[in-house]
């Protein structure tokens, strides 16, 4: 060989430990990902609500991908996210968002977002990525029960593939872009993508939130990588980064294979059976790392989206268990689950997932509103147009008995016998409405005033008659009857401190209650049976109300969904009797 070929040859290698040895960039080079920061932005249009439990799971996303980030680079790059303090709430409503395409919904969101925290405008010591995690799909969809509206009632939608679910809803959808000349990444994950924890979800946000922000094209052939179809086969631990994606953005392989016998890469909680009947106990198969020993675990589970998480049966420690109970379900339902697992030698894990319980593989679970009533013959509740009344009370003008008080962006109650205050909103001819609602004290009657056909009434829930005797819920009045009439459940529905999610749908000739998923009345009759007590009554005869007895009410969320007819906003109107009841 001629000493000139290997002084090129020496010179060669030279140049390309150098190029090795800088940091991880872009996919074109441009901008260093030696270090990236995530803003993550929970995004509520202006008619929606943000979730109770909002934060729990964002941050579980947020840490998901973290973990991946980390482990897939080694520390060659370090990826951070930092969660914005609270809900993001556009100044646009669920319509005007999608007034045309999920690319249209993309820009719209993510402008808006950029603009108002001015993001990444000032000196950066990481590469900057926007994601926002979006409260709406590009199109109506229930998410938790994945069904969308159709000519012929409602529809399943979603990907179900060998009975797991997985998202990628055709009404739902995530956008990306890596915007080069600004050095920042975008990314917006709908509520299909994250909201609900189908398997595969968190290989979504990272997909969006960090793979095509910095640049990552899809591979050219289709495999189980994040940045393929990994969002389709299982949760992000058990999918990964192609190498020859990493080392294209300045990644340097190990010198040994890397061994995935961790916690995070190891753990998985797979419901069985898969499709549960009604009735039938279901257990979550667990896989561990080899030699595990369990500190602790907690398994959750919950079948509301704005419900409690009701927790299962304690796992004990020592060596893990390979299943574990979940719980049984009285009736077909989604479900949610989650499990905390912390072993001895520090590890801890977090994992999210969902199924169905079902009478039969094709059988759909239907909200609860359809109680009695093929999906097909009724109109579904308009989710589109959810409305927050919560935003509309103004209580020093609203309040007509007790003292009430705005708490941010909840509203809170005094405890004496009979304080209510009036909602200003007329109800269209059918609605659903959901109050998420924690007692401050020992739990006594709350009142959720409803109207049907022109007729005021109340749903009472967890009136206390005696501290010995189990609370009563009913609806008042039926056929002139108040709390006692053939509505009445005997139950403690309400825990001091404990938030529940109460959920009223009024029909023409119904109303179905349900308190943190459980149907506690369902009444059938005619309009003119129900009246209101002049006890709780309030000036204007078109508006709803709220009221406590004998216990201090926090209010979190209380929202409208129109069924059939129209809503009307009452704020800034006379405090006349403006509409005939009773």
């Amino acid at each position: 060989m001629q000493p000139t070929l290997i002084l090129c040859l020496h010179l060669a290698l030279l140049a390309s430990a150098a190029v090795a040895a800088q940091p991880p960039r872009t996919w074109d080079g441009r901008h260093s990902i030696e270090q990236i920061e995530v803003t993550v932005v929970y995004f509520v249009p202006s008619n929606g609500s943000p979730l109770p439990d909002w934060r729990d799971r964002v941050s579980y996303f947020s840490r998901r991908i973290e973990q991946f980030h980390q482990r897939e680079y080694q520390g060659q790059s370090t990826l951070t996210t930092k969660i914005h303090d609270e809900p993001f709430r556009s100044s646009r409503s669920t319509q005007q968002l999608r007034a045309g395409d999920g690319n249209h919904t993309f820009f719209q969101t993510l402008r808006e977002v950029d603009a108002r925290l001015g993001f990444a405008r000032g000196p950066r010591k990481a590469f900057p990525i926007l994601l926002v995690l979006s409260d709406m799909n590009w199109r109506e969809l229930e998410d938790f029960y994945r069904l969308r509206p159709a000519e012929q009632g409602l529809e399943f939608e979603g990907q179900l593939i060998n009975d797991r679910h997985f998202p990628g809803a055709a009404s739902g959808g995530a956008r990306a872009t890596y915007l080069a000349d600004r050095g920042v990444g975008w990314g917006l994950v709908s509520a299909d993508g994250w909201r609900v924890p189908y398997s595969g979800t968190d290989c979504v946000v990272y997909h969006e939130g960090v793979g095509h922000t910095v640049g990552l094209p899809h591979p050219q052939q289709g495999n189980g990588s994040v940045m393929s179809l990994g969002q389709y086969r299982g949760w992000i631990n058990e999918s990964w980064l192609d190498d020859d994606q990493k080392v294209h953005l300045g990644w340097t392989p190990p010198p040994e294979p890397i061994t995935r016998d961790d916690l995070f890469s190891t753990f998985t909680a797979l419901p069985d059976p898969l499709v549960p009947e009604p009735n039938e106990s279901v257990e979550l198969n667990l896989t561990w790392p080899a030699a595990a020993q369990l500190r602790s675990a907690r398994v959750r589970f919950q079948t509301e989206l704005l419900g409690p998480w009701i927790d299962a049966p304690k796992v004990a420690s020592g060596a893990p268990p390979q299943r574990v109970p979940l719980s049984t379900f009285d009736r077909t339902t989604p479900v949610s689950y989650r499990v905390d697992a912390t072993l001895d030698d520090g590890q801890e894990v977090e994992l999210w997932g969902y199924f169905q319980v079902r009478t039969a593989p094709n059988a759909l679970p239907l909200p609860r509103d359809s109680v009695g009533h093929p999906v097909s013959s009724r109109h579904p509740p308009r989710w589109e147009e959810t409305i927050d009344l919560l935003e509309l009370v103004d209580v020093d003008r609203q309040t007509i008995n007790g003292t009430w008080k705005r708490d941010g962006s909840a509203i809170e109650s005094n405890k004496q016998f009979g304080a209510r205050l009036e909602l200003p909103f007329e109800p269209p001819a059918e609605y659903q409405m959901t109050y998420t609602v924690r007692p401050l004290d020992a739990p006594n009657g709350l009142i959720l005033g409803q109207r049907l056909g022109g007729r005021r009434f109340v749903v009472l829930v967890n009136y206390a008659t005696a501290p010995d005797q189990l609370a009563r819920t009913a609806i008042e009045n039926v056929d002139g009857m108040n709390v006692g009439n053939h509505t009445t459940l005997s139950a403690n529905l309400l825990t001091q401190g404990r938030p529940s999610t109460i959920v009223t749908t009024v029909r023409q000739d119904s109303v179905t209650v349900t308190c943190d998923g459980r149907e506690v009345i369902h009444w059938q009759g005619k309009p003119e049976q129900l009246s209101l007590s002049d006890y709780w009554r309030t000036p204007r005869k078109n508006a709803m109300l709220i009221g406590a007895y004998d216990c201090r009410y926090r209010f979190e969320r209380i929202t409208l969904t129109p069924i059939t007819g129209k809503a009307r906003n009452l704020t800034g109107g006379s405090s006349a009797n403006d509409s005939g009841e009773e």
